[in-house]
């Protein structure tokens, strides 16, 4: 089988710059067609930035291809037409704008996913009428990620969902990308590492702008001396 048929998304000699520094030196990666893939590594690595790179937000060169075909020439807009839904780090939900309208704004095609997105977060359905600005940070990030998931994407590009959250919500927003995979491929920057332990199945570690290895997030977590090197934290062995 080829390496076009087993992922959706191939990335090969990733560089990207901000304001003429270098923030993405050189990443090469594929993500299945199935499933979470977490991309880990210290903070400030540029593991936010190799997102933002896939989506043309920031200066870059290299290849990325999606389902065979390249985009890394489009325009923002023109990728995520091409199906790569993206949930940012800092939410970005307009705050004076109600849940339904922030909702109505992201939707892309004849027959969005209402019944899906209203199953997985009802607590939007409660607060459709509200202002988005007035809304709690862990009801705030079900908008942003509800917002990815209204349409029919290719893979979702999700960065740091749980940060600064509560961990009733991180484990209900945690719920939602689990339900999510199962109809999506997504790829998911997140620093909680009990979140990835969970959710991912392959992992990419990243440091000083470049992949440092690849592997399963099992396999980084379950070796104390791997994730103390590749992340610089503890964590905890499961039985």
């Amino acid at each position: 089988m080829s390496a076009a048929s087993e992922s959706i998304l191939e990335v090969a000699n990733l560089r990207a710059t901000i304001g003429g520094q270098q923030v993405v030196e050189d990443v090469s990666f594929s993500v299945p067609a199935t499933g979470i893939t977490a991309v880990l590594g210290r903070n400030g690595v540029g593991k936010t930035s190799t997102l933002r790179a896939i989506l043309g937000l920031i200066s870059r060169r290299g290849q990325v291809t999606l389902a065979g075909e390249r985009i890394d020439g489009l325009s923002t807009h023109r990728i995520v037409q091409r199906g790569v839904g993206y949930v940012p780090e800092d939410r970005e939900v307009f705050a004076g704008l109600t849940v339904a309208e922030n909702l109505a704004l992201a939707e892309r095609q004849r027959n969005p996913r209402r019944e899906f997105v209203a199953e997985l977060f009802p607590d939007l359905v409660a607060r459709r009428n509200q202002a988005a600005g007035t809304l709690s940070g862990g009801q705030q990030q079900m908008v942003s990620v509800a917002r990815a998931l209204l349409n029919d994407n290719r893979i979702l590009l999700v960065d740091e969902p749980t940060k600064g959250l509560a961990p009733k919500i991180v484990t209900e927003v945690a719920d939602a990308l689990a339900e999510a995979a199962r109809t999506v491929p997504i790829l998911l920057v997140e620093q909680n590492l009990e979140v990835v332990r969970r959710l991912a199945g392959p992992a990419i570690v990243i440091s000083g702008g470049r992949v440092v290895h690849t592997g399963t997030a099992a396999g980084i977590l379950d070796d104390p001396d791997l994730t103390r090197r590749l992340l610089g934290v503890h964590a905890e062995v499961t039985a």
